[in-house]
C-alpha cells in the first residue's frame, strides 16, 4: 500500500471506531428506554406552566391538558411578562374552568433566568404535592398526565423527564431535531446512568419534568440553576446533587412537542441551550471528535471514493463500515420516534450543522456576546 492508502485506511478504521460508540449504545439504550405505563393514580397534579408570549399556542395547550383522564389536576400558568395576549387567553379560560389558574409573573430579579424565576414561583404556588412542569408548546394526550405521574411512583425517582414527540415544520427543524434523540440515546449509558448517581451521567428534556414537592424543596427548586438557560440538563443535575434520584422516558406516544416555528428559531433555542451541553468548554472537543469522526467523516471519506480516488481494500471496506455504522442509530429509531426518513439521509450534514452551532455559541461566550429569546435578553453562561 502507499502511504496515502495508510492514512486513509487509519482514518477510516478510526471513523469506524467513532461511529460504533452511539451505534452500539443506541441498540442497547432502545431497549431500556421505555414509555410509561397506564396505571391507576391516586394522587392529584399541579401541572405548572411557564408561559411567555404562547398566544400562538396556549389555547389548544390548555384545552388538551384539560382533557386530561384518570387523575385530579390543576392547571397553573404564570404569565411572564408577555407582550402579547397569552394573558388575556388564559384569563377566559380560568373564568370557564375552576382547575385553571393565571398568575402574574414578578419582575425578573438580577441574576435569574426568566424561565427558572418563572418555575420556582409555580411551584410556590401549587396546591398539590405532585409538580408536573409543562412548556406550552407541548401538546399532551388525554392518558399523559396519569402514566407521567405513574412513572414518577413505579420508578421510585424524585425527578422524571419525558422526551415527547417533536414536530418539525421548519426545514432547519425537520433536519437537525432528531438529533436530540441520537445524542440522548447514542452517548448517554442508561443502564450505568440509572445505577449512579453521578450527576455528569444526568440527563432530562425541560418539556416535561414530573417530581414532588418534598424532592424538589430538597433540590433546592430551580433556584439552584436560576442562571441557567438549559433546565434540561441542569434541573436533573441539581437533583443529582442534592442525593436525589432521576430518570427519564420515552414521552414520545404521549405528548408532541412544536418548538420553533421559523428556521431562525431553530439556530436561536440551539445556540441558547449549547455551551451549558455538548457546546461547553469542557466537552466541546470530545464531542467534536466523537460526533465528527463518527458521523460527518465516514460520509466525507465515501464521497471522496465515489469520486474516482483509488482506494485499497482495507480502506474500502473501512469506509463502508463505517458509513454504515453512522447511519445505523438513525435508521433503527425511525419508526419508533416517528422521524423522516429524509432527514436521516442528510444525517452527516445535521451533525456537520450542529456541530458548527456548538462552536458559534462558544464563540459568542468567549466574547460575552448575549443572545434574546422572546424579547428578553439572555447573559451567556
Amino acid at each position: 500500500m502507499t502511504d496515502t492508502d495508510v492514512v486513509l485506511s487509519v482514518i477510516a478504521l478510526a471513523a469506524c471506531a467513532f461511529a460504533a460508540i452511539p451505534a452500539a449504545l443506541t441498540w442497547q439504550n432502545l431497549k431500556i428506554f421505555r414509555t410509561s405505563q397506564q396505571a391507576e393514580y391516586s394522587e392529584p397534579v399541579s401541572v405548572l406552566v411557564p408561559a411567555r408570549n404562547e398566544e400562538r399556542v396556549v389555547d389548544g395547550f390548555i384545552r388538551s391538558v384539560l382533557a386530561s383522564q384518570g387523575v385530579e389536576i390543576e392547571l397553573v400558568v404564570l404569565d411572564d411578562a408577555s407582550t402579547d395576549s397569552t394573558a388575556q387567553l388564559v384569563s377566559q379560560w380560568s373564568d370557564r374552568d375552576s382547575r385553571v389558574r393565571l398568575i402574574h409573573g414578578k419582575p425578573l430579579p438580577p441574576g435569574w433566568c426568566g424561565k427558572q424565576h418563572a418555575c420556582q414561583q409555580l411551584a410556590e404556588s401549587a396546591r398539590y404535592d405532585t409538580f408536573l412542569f409543562l412548556d406550552a408548546d407541548v401538546t399532551v394526550q388525554p392518558d399523559a398526565i396519569a402514566r407521567s405521574a405513574v412513572f414518577l411512583n413505579q420508578s421510585k425517582v424524585d425527578l422524571g423527564s419525558g422526551f415527547p414527540h417533536q414536530e418539525t415544520p421548519t426545514v432547519a427543524g425537520w433536519l437537525l431535531l432528531p438529533l436530540i434523540h441520537f445524542v440522548l440515546l447514542g452517548y448517554l449509558p442508561l443502564s450505568r446512568s440509572r445505577l449512579s448517581n453521578d450527576p455528569s451521567l444526568a440527563a432530562g428534556c425541560g418539556q416535561l419534568f414530573i417530581t414532588t414537592r418534598s424532592a424538589y424543596d430538597r433540590a433546592g427548586g430551580h433556584a439552584v440553576i436560576k442562571s441557567s438557560l438549559h433546565d434540561g440538563i441542569m434541573l436533573p443535575r441539581a437533583f443529582r446533587k442534592a442525593g436525589l434520584q432521576t430518570d427519564i422516558f420515552d414521552a414520545s406516544d404521549i405528548a408532541s412537542c412544536r418548538m420553533y416555528e421559523t428556521n431562525r428559531d431553530v439556530f436561536q433555542g440551539i445556540t441558547k441551550n449549547a455551551t451549558e451541553g455538548i457546546g461547553s468548554p469542557k466537552t466541546i472537543i470530545p464531542f467534536t471528535l466523537l460526533l465528527g469522526g463518527g458521523e460527518v467523516v465516514p460520509a466525507l471519506l465515501f464521497a471522496s471514493m465515489l469520486s474516482g480516488s483509488s482506494q485499497s481494500w482495507i480502506a474500502t471496506t473501512g469506509i463502508l463500515f463505517g458509513l454504515a455504522l453512522s447511519y445505523f442509530p438513525r435508521l433503527i429509531t425511525l419508526n419508533r420516534f416517528q422521524q423522516s426518513a429524509g432527514s436521516a439521509f442528510f444525517h452527516p450534514l445535521a451533525v456537520g450543522i450542529f456541530l458548527a452551532v456548538q462552536w458559534f455559541a462558544l464563540g459568542r461566550r468567549t466574547l460575552g456576546i448575549k443572545t434574546s429569546w422572546k424579547g428578553r435578553s439572555l447573559k451567556p453562561q
